[in-house]
Order: structure tokens, then sequence, then C-alpha cells
């Protein structure tokens, strides 16, 4: 089966890239120059030269903070961009599978959210993949699934776990908020998981199979807990580590707010496309070492 990704660097796409030939899939990535999601033309003439059988729409503005300055640039790729996709995976007649995040959410509850949860992004980096997500339920709905992911790592790109192993390599303590909770998500197993709905969306019509679905990983952490597990991997490889100072949101203003609650509910993609994703310690083990390897 072949399936075309739209971007060419980030996480995501990297690791659909290295994980593709385990399932049997060819992944052709699909960026600039030939794709531009600002150029919708593009887009379309990218998918058509592409001829996949599944597509994967993975290629956004991610820059969290420079959104709340270039928000119409965040909205041109990540809704209307999004949207382009979404209508160039229509017109060859082959499902979609979007990628989004937990940002959407406004983070105000006290337990994980299910899909069902009213949306309410407080920034414009949420915003413009909430509008992504209702670009391409409304252009391809009944062919597509939203997947949302959250605090997103891996051995690729920039990401929390090379930043804080890079920073313990010269500071013996360092400040970490502890008031944010998520759930840590390898790229790795978000890219094993969207071969699978893919595979899924390909093989079966039933409606159950489109729609908005959560996938993280099992078990949540604050940032700091985060932090402490990433250094404890570390140390036990020989690898840099440091202290953990537990920090309050407020004492870390950033331009963009983000949710005090990312935590996702994962159960319905559990029991509609069979994707469980593993523990996160498990899979950060895996990545540090990858991380910690490639440093030697």
């Amino acid at each position: 089966m072949r399936i075309a990704v739209t971007g060419k660097s980030g996480q995501v796409v990297t690791s659909l890239i290295a994980r593709g030939a385990t399932h049997g899939y060819e992944v052709i990535a699909l960026g600039r120059p030939e794709l531009d999601l600002a150029d919708p033309a593009s887009v379309v003439r990218a998918m058509e030269a592409a001829v996949p059988d599944a597509v994967v729409s993975a290629a956004a503005y991610t820059a969290v903070d420079k959104a709340e300055s270039e928000s119409d640039l965040a909205h041109a790729v990540n809704g209307a961009g999004a949207g382009a996709v979404a209508e160039a995976a229509r017109a060859l007649g082959v499902p979609l599978v979007h990628v989004s995040t937990d940002y959407v959410f406004d983070g105000t509850l006290h337990r994980p959210y299910v899909e069902t949860d009213p949306t309410g992004p407080t920034g414009a980096y949420g915003a413009s993949k909430l509008a992504g997500e209702r670009a391409v339920l409304a252009t391809h709905g009944d062919s597509s699934a939203v997947l949302r992911v959250a605090w997103v790592y891996s051995p690729f790109g920039g990401n929390f776990v090379k930043t804080m192993l890079r920073l313990a390599g010269d500071r013996d303590e360092i400040s970490v908020v502890a008031d944010q909770l998520g759930n840590p998500t390898s790229a790795l197993d978000i890219a094993d998981g969207i071969l699978k709905v893919a595979g899924n969306l390909v093989a079966d019509s039933d409606p159950a199979l489109r729609g908005v679905f959560h996938m993280t990983a099992r078990g949540e952490a604050s940032w700091a807990d985060f932090a402490q597990a990433i250094f404890s991997t570390s140390a036990a490889r020989g690898g840099p580590h440091a202290a953990v100072k537990r920090i309050a949101t407020d004492d870390y203003p950033t331009p963009a707010q983000r949710p005090a609650n990312s935590r996702l509910d994962c159960g319905l993609i559990a029991k509609t496309h069979g994707v469980a994703l593993p523990e996160w310690h498990t899979s950060l083990e895996t990545v540090v070492g990858r991380l910690l390897a490639n440093a030697n």
C-alpha cells in the first residue's frame, strides 16, 4: 500500500518513513517545493503524481508561541492547508488520516478529554488546528480519521526530550513546569498508530472508523515528571542528567497559554481501530537510548 504524507522533516513524517517498511507500506513524503500547503494547486498536483492508496496530513505550522504573532500564516497552513489536502484526497477517492492536537481544548477539565468534549483553544495555534479539523471533516469527513496527539517527542527534530538532554550537558539543575499534565508520546508510536488506522480505512468502509479520535501513549505526567524520567533514563545509560526544580506555569510565562490539562482519553481508538499505544516510560527508554547512541 502506498501512503502519501505531507511534510518531509517533521517528527511524525520522519517516524512514518522509518516505520512504513515494518508495516509493509510504501511511505511517500511530499513537501516543498512540490507541495506547499499555502498553495492548494500544488497540493493537488503532488497528490496526483504520488498515486496513493491513502493520505496522511501531517505537515503543520507548529511554532506555538510564534503563532500568536503569525496567526494568519498558522491558519493558512493548519486550517486552509489541511482543507486543501482533504480536497485532494477526496478528488483521488482515497481515505485521509489527519494529525491534530490536544491544543484544541482549553485544558480546564479535571479528567482526560474525550472526543465529544467541547473544544475551546486558548491560542492561535490551537485555533488554527481546530480550523483544520473542521475543514477536513467538512470536505472529506466520510472517509477521514482525525487523530489528536499530544506531547510528541522522538529521536528526530526538535522536542522536549532533546532539549532536556542538551540543557543537562551544562546545567546541574533545570526548572521545569510541574502544574501542566499530559501524555508524553513517542512519534514512532504515533506512526505505528497512523499506519494501522490508514490500513483500516482502506480495508473497511465502516463509518465508525471515521471521525475524531484521541491517540496518545498510556500513562500521564507533568512536564517536571517527564523531565525527571528523561534524566533518570539517561543517567542509567551514562548520559547527561540534572536535578529538576519544579515550578509553576506562572513562573515561566510564554506568549501562548498552554493547557493545564492535556490528557486525552484513548478508549475510542482502542475500541474501533484496535490501536493502543505503549506506556510512555517504555517508549522513552527507546528514544533516549537512540539519542545517546547517536551522540557517541
